[in-house]
């Protein structure tokens, strides 16, 4: 059975930091890997859970400028790692695994969104390649190092609200449109972890999706003013609008989903504001989480054809 999509109460919300979910929780002797963790989100996270005592291996694609970012902070180690490569992931996840570490913590806050139409690959569409199937072979090939009570955290976006994932043209070759393409990555992200919570529960490892709010970071890099207005993250003035989180406050979802004892025995669920989120009302109104993107059916059914794309099942 998975676990209830409704709140728990955490006493934590939108406004709360990386910082204030993690204080009084200690990591020492844990280990994490975070995708993207230096930039945005992924720069928070990192400083939330290493300032907790955990040691943070950070894959990076562009190594050089992760360097430079998180210089001065302790306990971390920086890797090569391109997601839309899958070359690149089975190198990396070779590399971690003959270290013969475990994972406690395993944080996919790297991605990409609203990219003009880019193939990668064998022709894969961007944002699907690299936000999920990226993913989806990294957690696989790392399988074996995970250690019981770890968990997976699957960064998504209330953009899976734009649509579902779509099986009959998954390429978007029928037509690409930028959001259409980037809800379906994010759609894909949340059902990854429904799958992966029922597959890997009964060793003691669970996973969670989220919605880490709406923040101003180099996420927006494909965007202009104009459209960055349009959505309601800028004002007519250039200014964050109402809503927007600092990067401080778009982390402490994430950090909350992978370190909060609140969480202990519950998997396969999205959430946002520190909490879990409740199913997406049918007015319309653009909050919580839609049901195509928590259907079991549907969670099977992307595993399989992400396996068959990646060549790549811990659990077949």
């Amino acid at each position: 059975m998975t676990t209830a999509q409704h709140k728990i109460g955490s006493g934590f919300g939108a406004t709360s930091t990386a910082a204030e979910v993690v204080a009084g929780i200690d990591l020492t002797g844990k280990l994490a890997i975070v995708t993207g963790g230096y930039s945005g989100l992924g720069l928070e996270t990192t400083r939330a859970l290493t300032s907790a005592g955990a040691r943070v291996v950070v894959p990076a694609r562009r190594r050089a400028t992760a360097e430079e970012a998180l210089r001065g902070i302790d306990n971390v180690e920086i890797d090569e790692l391109d997601l839309a490569d899958l070359d690149s992931v089975r190198a990396f996840a070779e590399r971690f695994l003959a270290s013969a570490r475990g994972i406690d913590i395993l944080i996919t806050s790297a991605g990409i969104m609203a990219t003009p139409e880019t193939r990668v690959g064998p022709g894969w569409e961007a944002q699907f390649a690299t936000n999920h199937l990226g993913h989806f072979a990294l957690v696989n090939r790392l399988w074996p190092a995970f250690v019981p009570g770890a968990r997976v955290v699957s960064v998504s976006s209330r953009g899976h609200q734009f649509g579902p994932v779509h099986f009959e043209d998954l390429e978007l070759r029928q037509g690409y449109d930028k959001w259409v393409a980037y809800g379906q990555a994010k759609t894909a992200n949340v059902l990854f972890a429904v799958h992966l919570d029922k597959l890997a529960r009964d060793h003691d490892i669970r996973a969670f999706a989220l919605h880490p709010g709406r923040i101003l970071t180099d996420l927006v890099r494909y965007l202009d003013r104009e459209e960055l207005v349009a959505s309601g993250m800028l004002n007519p003035s250039g200014e964050g609008a109402g809503g927007t989180k600092t990067p401080e406050q778009g982390a402490a979802t994430q950090v909350w989903a992978a370190t909060s004892p609140q969480l202990t025995g519950l998997g396969g669920v999205y959430l946002e504001d520190c909490d879990i989120a409740e199913p997406a009302p049918a007015d319309g109104t653009r909050t919580g989480v839609k049901d195509y993107a928590i259907d079991p059916a549907q969670a099977e059914r992307l595993w399989a054809v992400s396996a068959d794309l990646t060549g790549v099942n811990a659990f077949a």
